[in-house]
């Protein structure tokens, strides 16, 4: 499936500023960049960095007093891994890859040892595998209000399960937090998300489950395989679309994603994965 994509971030700068950016999808296996552009209007040198955990590509630049606007775009081929769902089993801690260990800890925003309780009144004695993480889904989707605006940058997912609402990345930190109480591994992804009204970047998260890592969005608001990966991490502290040091004020953001091919469907009692780094 082929998507075209991309942003358009206008801002007001009232001081020299310093920005990070993480806009770019990741390139890897399933994700297959086509073609990309990016523009700095005005022109201004970039330093770039892609972390080795992650794959996240990260671009840094500084801007004096006055307008600055990034426009990006890109073409991407996506092909998911599909499997069945009821196959899916756990991994015991014992079996883990030693690079998966870190996300069964808790962490900033996903306090999964404060939460440890919660997970197991309502997901201890249900079915495992990926069954217990749709549950998780589910729950979520049915006990915590969507409602854009009724969280900031300091909203956790213990905050979220106390004050049942929030927003996609809320929806995900409570996600990771759950699995993770349960031992399941778990983390977050940003995404450029077909069908999402209204269009934004948005928040999914991924857990590992039979040695491979599989896409959830409790939100139920865009199809799981249209969602393009720009970044993961453990929490959203790792994958923000914009970090900025300085005085600004952000006038306009236009996220879109069209899709060129084929209709994409969600057939039942399927689960969509992702290679591994």
């Amino acid at each position: 499936m082929k998507f075209k994509l991309g942003c358009h971030l206008d801002y007001n700068l009232f001081s020299s500023s310093t920005f990070i950016f993480n806009i770019r999808v990741l390139a890897n296996e399933y994700q297959q960049i086509l073609g990309q552009n990016l523009k700095i209007t005005p022109e201004y040198e970039i330093e770039e960095y892609i972390d080795s955990d992650h794959e996240n590509s990260y671009f840094r630049l500084i801007a004096p007093t006055g307008k600055l606007v990034i426009d990006y775009q890109a073409t991407v081929d996506l092909s998911h891994r599909v499997d069945q769902t009821t196959k899916i089993q756990e991994t015991s801690v014992d079996q883990l890859p030693l690079e998966i260990i870190p996300y069964l800890y808790p962490s900033r925003y996903c306090q999964s040892d404060r939460l440890m309780k919660l997970a197991q009144d309502e997901f201890g004695n249900g079915e495992s595998g990926y069954a217990r993480v749709q549950a998780i889904c589910d729950w979520i989707y049915h006990k915590i209000d969507y409602l854009s605006g009724s969280s900031d940058s300091q909203t956790s997912a213990y905050d979220t399960a106390s004050e049942r609402v929030g927003v996609c990345r809320d929806f995900a930190h409570l996600g990771i937090a759950f699995c993770r109480a349960l031992s399941i591994p778990a983390r977050f992804v940003s995404a450029y998300a077909w069908q999402l009204q209204p269009p934004d970047f948005h928040a999914c998260f991924e857990a590992y489950l039979g040695g491979q890592w599989y896409l959830f969005d409790a939100t139920r608001l865009a199809p799981t395989n249209g969602l393009v990966r720009i970044g993961t991490g453990k929490d959203a502290a790792d994958t923000a679309f914009a970090t900025v040091f300085g005085a600004i004020e952000l006038n306009n953001m236009n996220v879109y994603i069209d899709l060129l091919d084929e209709q994409l469907l969600e057939p039942e009692n399927t689960a969509y994965a992702t290679i591994l780094p």
